[in-house]
């Protein structure tokens, strides 16, 4: 009997441990899957723009739907398809497969990319809670234009580097060897016939040097 007893106890305590939840971070617009207090994965988001904001609170999971197609959106029919979609309201609240621009831009809803909404479909649960915090408000743009312009400035020394290079490269392939020319003056002997007589007389002319140079 007492080791039934500890092994009905290990199991709700295990149950109660092993506990799924999906955290929203509006601020950094990133969406974490999480399992006994431990993040399993986590992935980019993109929540509702400035006039469709996404609400904030604790949900859970009321529906799946591997091929779900919007009702509303694009208004006034609807025809949005929203693969992997995970619903959270009746009221146009869900987790699903979109478009990621970097910044908030659905109309209420938590776009996901494909690989993070196939993972988020088979893991959650019907009735797995979802946490969304933060504000959109306080997501920095700036910060990733920051990086985009660092980046292309990047780029563009390393073409500056590398035009540098070939170009002392081919100066290289094709450098000679400059002549230099030195003039000095030299003495030298002459001799001259005056009648049967033979006279060394001195000359100073210019001699030119020419050597190649590394």
């Amino acid at each position: 009997m007492l080791i039934r007893v500890f092994f009905f106890l290990f199991i709700l305590i295990s149950s109660l441990y092993a506990s799924k939840e999906i955290l929203v971070n509006l601020s950094s617009q990133k969406i974490y899957a999480i399992e006994d207090g431990r993040v399993v994965f986590s992935g980019n988001i993109s929540s509702g723009k400035a006039d469709h904001r996404t609400p904030r609170g604790t949900f859970r999971v009321i529906d799946k739907e591997r091929f779900h197609i919007s009702n509303k959106y694009p208004e006034p029919n609807g025809g949005a398809k929203m693969p992997y979609m995970l619903r959270l309201t009746n009221f146009g609240l869900a987790i699903h497969q979109g478009y990621l621009p970097g910044f908030p831009a659905s109309h209420g809803c938590i776009r996901v990319s494909k690989s993070t909404a196939l993972k988020l479909w088979h893991w959650a649960q019907i009735g797995t809670r979802v946490k969304i915090i933060g504000d959109a408000s306080n997501f920095k743009y700036v910060k990733k234009k920051v990086k985009k312009k660092q980046k292309l400035a990047k780029k563009r020394k390393y073409h500056k580097r590398k035009k540098r290079y070939l170009a002392k490269k081919v100066y290289k392939r094709h450098y000679y060897r400059k002549k230099v020319k030195r003039r000095y003056a030299k003495t030298r002997y002459r001799y001259l016939r005056s009648g049967k007589a033979r006279l060394k007389v001195p000359v100073r002319y210019e001699v030119v040097e020419v050597y190649d140079t590394w």
